[in-house]
């Protein structure tokens, strides 16, 4: 029975979905100004592992991930480019996508635009308006944060305090515009050559907290399964989405609300962001390094830890990802000699690792305990190649289990799991080379898979091959 860690609660519940085997679940998306970086790619990877665990026990999801294209940080990027901000957002929507699909991320059900649902976003304000929730003034409207009852429910702040805290962070001019400083913005009054749409409180754009909050409930109802997304989304975009949202529709936002932890870096464990400089893209770390060792880096620590960015971490990382790709060669290799039948006892082994898997995933998706079961069939499989006799319906399962097991960490090894043409070829010239005593020939075809990577072990069974 699955069970997940609820932020709102901050506690351990059963999960269950409103509609029997459909979960509709929404992620929040990038502010799409700059290519995303590692701290970005943690967040993506950890809730495309959860969608793909829910999708493992049967569920379908609905899942919806925004992408934020109007915001400030978009309309300073366009003018220092001086180009358009649709410009600037669709360059690295492009750059975004192509980054998810190296790191194996679903393709979400839909990826909405803020600019694509300005009447959408239009009409949820009024609505907010017309219910005593919101206010215009000069062509800005705020939400009236204290006349919801459950402000900082989420955060599990207190809403006295945030008014202290807001009021020592806002300008003078916005200052005099609210009715309480904790208040916050739904529309933008356009400044002077900014992007704008026309409204009934003038010309502006949405804030950024009213996007989610009108395209969650477009796409996938009044009250969501899952709402996911940084610990730092907790507040205030988290905080002030529930606000506007239950405010309008009079119901429950979100039944679940799960939060990633964070990807540090440094001697001092230092949060990533670009607000502080010590990030790295994607874009640039996959030129030096595999995509899959970064998601096996990320996928494989349980959602809510923190993980800690660095060299060493990388090449556990490569080097765990090398054990489970040789087990599925081991494996793979010995259908050349295999018989009909299967074990019962290798059966019974991997029932066992199946059940101990679903535990420990179903314990708010604890990666770490999964990974030692995957690293318990990956034994078994090893032991098993070294068998005198393998049998056909074994392979197939354990083979069949390996894929089950790893694509729920969105770990592909499409293309490596048969032996390549060419490395093929090479192993055979070496068989004949060595058949005729030609151990300079034999060293040499050896010396040149190497230099590939390719790494030669002569076995009972013939020579086997596996990736350095």
């Amino acid at each position: 029975m699955l069970r997940v860690f609820n932020t709102l609660t901050r506690q351990k519940e059963v999960f269950k979905s409103q509609k029997p085997n459909v979960v509709r679940m929404y992620v929040c998306g990038p502010t799409v100004y700059n290519y995303i970086h590692i701290g970005n790619a943690r967040s993506i990877i950890a809730f495309d592992t959860i969608r793909r665990y829910l999708e493992y026990l049967g569920y379908k999801v609905d899942y919806v991930s925004n992408f934020t294209d109007v915001d400030d940080k978009l309309i300073k990027e366009a003018n220092l480019e001086k180009t358009t901000v649709s410009q600037v957002a669709q360059r690295y929507i492009e750059a975004f996508k192509a980054d998810g699909a190296k790191l194996n991320v679903e393709p979400a059900t839909v990826n909405p635009r803020a600019s694509e649902n300005i009447p959408e976003i239009i009409t949820f304000i009024q609505t907010l308006i017309d219910k005593g929730y919101a206010y215009a003034v000069d062509g800005d409207v705020y939400y009236r944060a204290r006349k919801f009852k459950n402000y900082g429910e989420l955060s599990d702040q207190n809403i006295d305090e945030l008014e202290q805290g807001a009021s020592q962070h806002i300008n003078d001019t916005e200052f005099a515009k609210k009715e309480d400083p904790i208040d916050f913005t739904l529309w933008k009054a356009a400044k002077p050559q900014e992007i704008f749409w026309d409204s009934p409180w003038g010309k502006g754009r949405p804030g950024w907290h009213i996007e989610c909050s009108v395209m969650s409930i477009k796409y996938l109802g009044d009250t969501l399964d899952i709402h996911g997304g940084g610990q730092d989304l907790e507040f205030p975009h988290h905080e002030n989405e529930i606000a506007q949202s239950e405010a309008a529709t009079g119901k429950k936002f979100a039944n679940y609300w799960l939060h990633n932890g964070f990807v540090t870096i440094g001697a001092d464990d230092e949060k990533m962001s670009k607000s502080l400089g010590n990030f790295v893209t994607v874009h640039e770390l996959v030129k030096t390094v595999a995509p899959q060792v970064l998601r096996f880096l990320m996928a494989t620590t349980q959602y809510r830890r923190p993980i800690r960015y660095s060299e060493e971490n990388l090449a556990d990382a490569k080097a765990n990802l090398a054990k489970l790709q040789n087990a599925l060669t081991n494996i793979n290799y010995r259908f050349k000699d295999a018989i009909p039948g299967s074990d019962t006892a290798v059966e019974q082994a991997v029932a066992t690792i199946k059940g101990a898997f679903v535990a420990a995933m179903d314990d708010d998706f604890n990666a770490q305990n999964a990974m030692t079961q995957l690293y318990e069939l990956v034994r078994v499989m090893n032991t098993y190649a070294n068998e005198p006799q393998a049998k056909i319906g074994t392979l197939e399962l354990l083979q069949g289990t390996f894929e089950d097991l790893t694509n729920v960490f969105g770990l592909s090894f499409a293309g490596n799991s048969l032996l390549d043409e060419d490395v093929e070829d090479l192993i055979n010239q070496r068989n004949l080379a060595r058949k005729h005593k030609d151990f300079a020939r034999s060293d040499e075809i050896r010396d040149e898979l190497k230099a590939k990577g390719i790494l030669l072990e002569d076995t009972a069974q013939g020579t086997r091959w596996r990736r350095a």
